[in-house]
């Protein structure tokens, strides 16, 4: 099924709709409220200031300073004599924490998490088992969203308790508006168990329109597409002055599917990585020759969060017996290394350095070292525009159906904002430059954005 909306569900437009209205009001005591992006891939935090400005949260990474936080969670156990001990970071502390494991050390085990946000809607997935211990799906998002409360509560100076919360159209596999409704409820409880007090959440795009529209002097009917990991959501609203000036921001139309740049990782891996591992291999079997593995376990390889779900004894004792009678046998001894040693995090850098490149260059290489795996292959745009052209396609899908769902005239929107690193895809950005001219189109932050304007939010709350 198609996840394409052109309607919000009754308490999705409620909530739009509270924080519009507010938006002209002042309030006499500055809120203490922050702004809180929580994405598939990055997480970013903001505090509206006094003066009217916005202080985005700085984290340390790799020996610099960044305004996002990956959304990750790498938990380790380390054998110290007879006891084990484990221990768990978040965001850049697990990304260091995971590059610097000795995946060969048996003393030592990892299990790296990523993606979590992509899961929010799934009913069926309650948690999962880290070093023989169960984890609820709610504990591990909390895990990350308390340590973006902690950092925030020592660098903004008071303990944080309250915030606005960014949220997509339509979550990842979400069909219904139950589902969205479970999803945002999941969420919720998530940042009540990381110690938030008061959550409201607002529409990611229209989070994004307030931070497009502090820059702007006059009124304008402007065309939000935030593009991130796992969604891709499009408001159409007035923005400006008089919006700001009488508390009235009109929302003509919301639409939202469930694919962005997750996806785009996954045809690089379907096409780069997986005929590498093996996708394409044959074996042996009762004398007949057979594929080598189900599908399901490259599935697995092109979701980066599910990679670390193949770590299971079964699997892995399945991939030894396969490598035995396998026609290829290196190529499964090397999906083999990728799985044992839980090398997603390196394939995944390999994916998005291609993806960047390609960005700003007709052509570049993928290049991938790692334990039994190197690739080096050249890797043209076009080419990759055509692998990602039917995600590309339904994102063009759901924008068609905002435009005519509202009734509005390419030609009457003033401006195109585009926020969101799959928002950077030059075959992304064609569809608007194509329907709306080059002019009109602009780019925000593409990790900021929605924080931003959330703080802007919080601030009138």
């Amino acid at each position: 099924m198609v996840e394409r909306w052109s309607r919000l569900s009754n308490s999705a437009v409620a909530i739009a709709l509270t924080w519009l209205s507010n938006n002209g009001r002042v309030q006499q005591n500055f809120s203490k409220a922050v702004g809180i992006d929580f994405g598939t891939t990055n997480s970013a935090v903001a505090l509206a200031t006094a003066d009217g400005g916005v202080r985005m949260l700085e984290f340390a990474a790799f020996g610099g300073v960044t305004t996002s936080s990956r959304s990750v969670l790498y938990a380790q156990q380390r054998q110290i004599a007879a006891r084990k001990q484990v221990s768990v970071w978040t965001g850049p502390a697990a990304l260091e924490q995971y590059l610097a494991a000795d995946s060969f050390d048996r003393e030592v085990r990892g299990r790296f998490i990523q993606s979590l946000k992509s899961h929010m809607s799934a009913q069926t997935l309650t948690g999962t088992e880290i070093f023989g211990r169960q984890y609820r799906f709610e504990d591990l998002v909390a895990s990350i969203l308390r340590d973006l409360r902690l950092r925030a509560s020592e660098a903004f100076g008071f303990e944080v308790t309250r915030a606005t919360v960014g949220r997509p159209v339509v979550f990842v596999g979400a069909e219904t508006d139950a589902d969205n409704a479970f999803a945002e409820d999941r969420l919720r409880r998530s940042f009540l168990l990381a110690g938030f007090a008061a959550v409201d959440f607002v529409l990611e795009p229209v989070a994004a329109a307030y931070a497009y529209e502090a820059a702007i002097a006059r009124d304008e009917l402007v065309l939000i597409g935030d593009f991130g990991g796992g969604t891709t959501d499009f408001s159409l609203l007035r923005v400006g002055p008089a919006a700001r000036a009488s508390g009235k921001h009109e929302v003509l139309g919301n639409s939202g599917v469930g694919i962005a740049g997750d996806a785009f990782d996954a045809r690089i891996v379907r096409r780069l990585i997986s005929p590498a591992l093996g996708s394409e291999s044959m074996a042996r079997s009762m004398n007949k020759v057979l594929p080598a593995l189900p599908a399901w376990v490259y599935a697995n390889l092109e979701r980066w969060h599910t990679l670390s779900f193949l770590r299971t004894h079964a699997v892995m004792e399945m991939l030894r017996t396969t490598q035995k009678r396998a026609l290829e046998p290196g190529k499964i001894a090397a999906l083999t290394a990728v799985v044992e040693h839980d090398l997603g995090f390196r394939l995944h850098q390999a994916v998005q350095r291609l993806k960047m490149d390609l960005s700003t260059r007709e052509e570049a290489e993928f290049v991938l070292d790692a334990e039994m795996l190197h690739l080096r292959v050249p890797v043209t745009r076009a080419t990759f525009e055509q692998w990602i052209r039917p995600e590309v396609t339904r994102m063009e899908a759901s924008l068609d159906e905002l435009m005519t769902t509202t009734g509005v005239d390419p030609a009457r929107v003033d401006r195109v904002f585009l926020t969101g690193g799959t928002s950077l895809v030059p075959a992304v950005r064609r569809v608007f430059t194509e329907r709306f001219g080059e002019p009109r189109v602009r780019s925000g932050d593409a990790f900021t954005s929605v924080a931003h304007g959330l703080a802007l939010i919080a601030a009138k709350s």
